[in-house]
């Protein structure tokens, strides 16, 4: 039961980032229109890479919690890393498959220093050295983050000239132009899936997430808002050809090489590499940690038992996703889910991972659910999110401050990078203006060092 409470409740992650994924490449590279291939393969690389994390924490690291990929860690790749990617490249252009496949090449990289950091405990004492009120609000800022995306996605926010971002003209119901009807439409059937999601997790409905996305897929063609795509096929194998030609093993480390300056590509993609890494560090630990101190997990001296396994675990996850096509994967917080079921040991985990083969026939349907039915799934998981800054002490301006602009950073600059960067690099700076250098950590130092030279190349 814990394993299955699980599955429903970190399903809908693998419909959601197929969409993300092909859309961020194509927002890189100007393209009209997503790549479909890329969202085909993106599907079946995501649900073998949750699998996979998922049998690492089952027989590794025998705890009952579930790998799959990372909304926030997945929107950076989208958000943050594709689209510098398209900035390094020009006036050059590349395809949104080459920016995708170089993303991957990143994860990969990310992945495997995260391995190394995990195996020799360097990561445990980066993790230790980043203060605690940065670590509590990233989660927060990640939240707001997810948010916007989902605002977005769902047409419920929409760009404007005078203030960046404004709210859809609601209306335009009635308007003359068809396309100004349909946003409207999509707004309103998006409102609904969010508020439906709500009710069925206040009531403790187990898979809310995933019956709000179906609910407002069903709705969406019901109400002409969305139709079957030209090219819909309910040819499996067509799906998996894809995943074979766009992502398994798709790594393209090559077309860095043509970028321009060396130098200045390779300082890029090691900023973007340890932000990627220190992101995924914070998120794993900060789920891992939480959930199972909240469920009684702990020895004596108040650690998670098993913790060290269950960081190489994920880690080694992130590595064997990256191979597989996938963006990261991340210990989810919906594992906490099957845990208040009694899921205590590997066991759950092994449940939720058959559950995820299953999933891999459902693939050809994929294509069908709209962004307005996955944006509400974002709104929603950014809400949850949004708890962990009730934990942030704001009676220390020197703290609050760097936590604050965590926060505000992130989704006010499309980038979680630069949330991180900036609550590390205001954090030096007030402490050694106040006085107070001796609070500095050497991890807090140096990356906060290394964010100023990415912003300076």
């Amino acid at each position: 039961m814990a394993g299955l409470t699980t599955f429903f409740a970190s399903v809908f992650t693998v419909l959601a980032i197929p969409g993300m994924m092909a859309g961020g490449a194509a927002a890189a590279v100007g393209a009209a229109a997503p790549n479909p291939g890329i969202a085909n393969a993106v599907f079946i690389a995501a649900v073998l890479a949750s699998i996979l994390g998922s049998l690492l924490m089952a027989f590794l690291a025998n705890l009952p919690f579930v790998q799959a990929p990372g909304m926030g860690l997945g929107s950076y790749l989208a958000f943050t890393v594709m689209p510098a990617i398209g900035l390094l490249a020009a006036p050059a252009t590349l395809t949104d498959v080459q920016v995708f496949q170089m993303a991957l090449a990143l994860v990969l990289l990310s992945g495997s220093l995260f391995v190394v950091l995990s195996a020799t405990g360097v990561r445990q004492k980066i993790i230790d050295g980043i203060p605690r009120n940065i670590k509590v609000s990233l989660g927060a800022g990640i939240g707001l983050f997810i948010t916007l995306l989902g605002l977005r996605q769902s047409g419920i926010v929409v760009a404007s000239g005078g203030t960046l971002v404004t709210l859809v003209n609601f209306s335009g119901w009635n308007h003359a132009d068809p396309a100004v009807r349909s946003q409207v439409l999509g707004a309103v059937l998006a409102l609904a899936g969010f508020l439906l999601m709500t009710v069925l997790h206040a009531r403790k409905i187990k898979g809310a997430v995933l019956i709000g996305i179906f609910a407002t897929t069903l709705l969406a063609f019901a109400t002409g808002q969305t139709a079957l795509p030209e090219n819909f096929t309910f040819n499996l194998g067509e799906q998996f050809a894809d995943f074979g030609r766009y992502s398994l093993l798709g790594l393209d480390f090559g077309s860095f090489l043509g970028l321009g300056n060396l130098g200045h590509v390779l300082a890029v993609v090691l900023a973007m590499v340890l932000a990627h890494t220190l992101v995924n560090a914070l998120d794993s630990l900060g789920t891992i940690f939480g959930v199972a101190s909240a469920a009684g997990m702990v020895d004596a001296k108040g650690d998670v038992v098993g913790l060290e396994r269950g960081l190489l675990a994920d880690a080694v996850g992130t590595a064997g996703g990256a191979l597989l096509g996938s963006s990261s994967t991340a210990t989810v917080v919906s594992s906490a889910s099957g845990i208040n079921e009694g899921g205590r040991t590997g066991l759950t985990s092994l449940v939720t991972a058959g559950m995820f083969v299953l999933v891999l026939a459902a693939a050809p349907f994929v294509p069908l659910i709209p962004l307005v039915a996955t944006g509400p799934a974002l709104i929603f998981v950014g809400c949850l999110m949004m708890a962990q800054v009730k934990q942030v002490d704001f009676s220390d301006v020197t703290e609050a401050v760097p936590a604050f602009l965590a926060i505000a950073v992130m989704p006010l600059t499309f980038s979680i990078a630069n949330g991180v960067a900036f609550a590390l690099v205001s954090y030096v700076v007030l402490k050694v203006a106040t006085g107070r250098r001796r609070e500095i950590t050497w991890p807090a130092a140096t990356i906060g060092a290394l964010f100023v030279l990415q912003f300076l190349a």
